[in-house]
């Protein structure tokens, strides 16, 4: 839990940075300067707005529910809110009728700070942030299994990380102000230019005509928040929150994810069978509504694009789901947009149609407002696609935005429209679908055929002769750690794949041995040095292979990759 503090903490301070608040900001700038209102002004406003964020994003769903309440309501009360405080700093008699409540209260300085933290809890409804795993666990988890202890010390983790940043912008805003002459003398005149601000925020965020701006901002925070939050340890801590009074349901596939096949994206994987479309509230873009399903799209390669219309990520990789739609629905590929909301008002079926007009989407989507679809995939993220062949097998999974490029060369190599992949000779078409997925040796995604793994000592392993296909099993002396094994005397390893090639990642000095399995006239010499790299173990026509590989002590073994 503790490493979730953290990176909840750092997770809300990319956010608070990122294109996501720019409909936001411009309040909590104008209002931090409004030198009439002391100097408590911005933590009133941030600290407003943090609160109303995190309680309604744990407990708003469940109190619209309990209240018979449209799922936009909240929202709408938010912009309501704004309007009616930036009028009342726009027109100072309805401020003095507003700010009449606050007068007199035994709260110091609630009369003067009181309209801002008003102000600040309108702008948490209305607030939008960017979507990563940290939010998804919080959003999804609420809306699923409840408001547990550790989603409210994981929530209150991400609104501190929050806070930070804007607090910093409020202040600086305020010190700016204080230094202006001319805003000392007009503060009157501030307050209704703040006043005006706050109208044209609500009225932009109503009317969504921010979100061409925040698309165009680069997105390379999202980067940099995806690769923290996306890290294993993450993933693992996750897992074990969303797996909370559900250890009956994992049996059954629920939160069973695809994590393992989302680190290789450049080539074809056989990520395993694919899961269902269940539970969906409507279909968009379909005839009459009608459901589609994957048993009926067999034949078809289909791309699964999880996405919720609000996520500015999701926003960025419309245009290129949408182009692969249009450029290849005739040669086979079916497209379904899987809406799995991350906020209340995301479910009501006129804001999602709306969304898909504004985008430009015309490929079929599944309101999945339950989020039973999400669930059966074991899914974490927005936007997240899975690239699906004729058969029903998964081959390709991706998380956030990016490999554009490389997802379109997929696509087309299971259409058979494109380049094959350069390790398939002529005449091997079958090469992609079969070929054995990267596995990586550590003992966070093991693949091991029999034996039963000691963490981080050494330990002596007996080697598994007939080792099954996509797994690989250990001999002799070896210290097996998180992401790499390192071997010791007698170490040995045994590993059955189906590709044109082998690689296996390699670190420290030494050399490997390395045959065919009963074929002693194989064997092959690979001298390793230095730091960790890419090593040819083998290559030949597609096909399934036993290699056995004898190691010198001391080597480090992290990862096989197949071509």
């Amino acid at each position: 839990m503790i490493t979730l503090v953290v990176v909840g903490i750092v997770s809300g301070a990319i956010t608070a940075v990122s294109p996501c608040v720019l409909p936001v900001l411009p309040a909590i700038l104008t209002a931090s300067v409004d030198g009439a209102a002391g100097r408590r002004r911005p933590f009133a406003v941030v600290g407003g707005l943090v609160t109303s964020f995190g309680v309604f994003t744990l407990v708003g769903g469940a109190l619209l529910s309990a209240l018979h309440l449209p799922d936009a309501a909240l929202r709408w009360l938010g912009i309501v809110t704004l309007a009616v405080v930036g009028l009342g700093l726009a027109w100072p008699w309805f401020g003095h009728v507003l700010e009449r409540p606050f007068v007199n209260t035994r709260l110091p300085h609630l009369s003067r700070d009181g309209n801002g933290f008003v102000m600040g809890l309108a702008l948490g409804l209305v607030f939008v942030p960017c979507a990563g795993p940290i939010l998804a666990a919080i959003t999804v988890l609420a809306a699923t299994n409840g408001v547990s202890w550790g989603l409210v010390v994981l929530t209150v983790s991400f609104c501190v990380g929050l806070a930070l940043p804007l607090l910093v912008f409020g202040v600086a805003g305020q010190a700016m102000g204080a230094r202006i002459k001319a805003v000392r003398r007009n503060l009157g005149a501030m307050r209704i230019a703040s006043g005006v601000v706050l109208i044209a925020t609500a009225l932009v965020i109503a009317t969504n005509v921010a979100e061409p701006l925040q698309r165009a901002v680069p997105g390379f925070l999202a980067t940099a928040q995806q690769r923290i939050e996306d890290s294993p340890t993450v993933r693992t801590q996750l897992d074990a929150l969303a797996r909370r009074d559900t250890q009956g349901e994992a049996a059954s596939g629920r939160y069973m994810s695809f994590d393992e096949c989302s680190y290789v994206v450049t080539m074809l994987n056989n990520c395993g069978p694919e899961r269902t479309i269940q539970g969906i509230s409507a279909w968009l873009n379909t005839p009459g509504g009608s459901a589609l399903t994957l048993e009926d799209l067999r034949g078809k390669v289909v791309l699964i694009d999880f996405w919720t219309y609000s996520c500015i990520n999701c926003q960025r990789s419309i245009p290129y789901v949408e182009a692969w739609y249009q450029k290849y629905k005739d040669e086979g590929l079916v497209v379904i947009g899987v809406h799995t909301p991350e906020f209340a008002f995301e479910k009501q079926k006129s804001n999602v149609a709306a969304g898909i007009e504004r985008y430009g989407v015309t490929y079929p989507v599944a309101m999945d407002n339950d989020y039973a679809t999400w669930d059966a995939w074991g899914n974490r993220y927005w936007p997240a696609h899975y690239l699906i062949d004729q058969a029903g097998t998964v081959r390709q999974v991706h998380y956030g935005e990016g490999d554009y490029g490389e997802t379109e060369l997929l696509i087309q190599q299971l259409l058979n429209t494109g380049p094959q992949p350069t390790a398939a000779p002529t005449g091997h078409g079958t090469l992609t679908r079969n070929r054995s997925p990267e596995s990586y040796v550590g003992y966070r995604w093991q693949k091991y055929a029999d034996n039963t793994l000691v963490h981080d000592a050494a330990t002596d392993y007996a080697l598994n002769p007939t080792v099954p296909g996509n797994h690989f099993s250990l001999g002799g002396m070896w210290t097996v750690g998180e992401e790499h094994a390192t071997a010791g005397p007698g170490a040995v390893m045994n590993v059955n794949f189906y590709a044109a090639d082998a690689h296996l990642v390699l670190g420290g000095t030494g050399t490997v041995t390395v045959q065919v399995a009963g074929e002693p006239m194989t064997r092959r010499t690979i001298t390793v040095s230095g730091e960790p790299d890419l090593y040819t173990l083998w290559t030949g026509p597609p096909q399934g292979v036993v290699l056995t590989m004898t190691f010198s002590e001391g080597l480090e073994a992290y990862a096989f990759t197949f071509g």
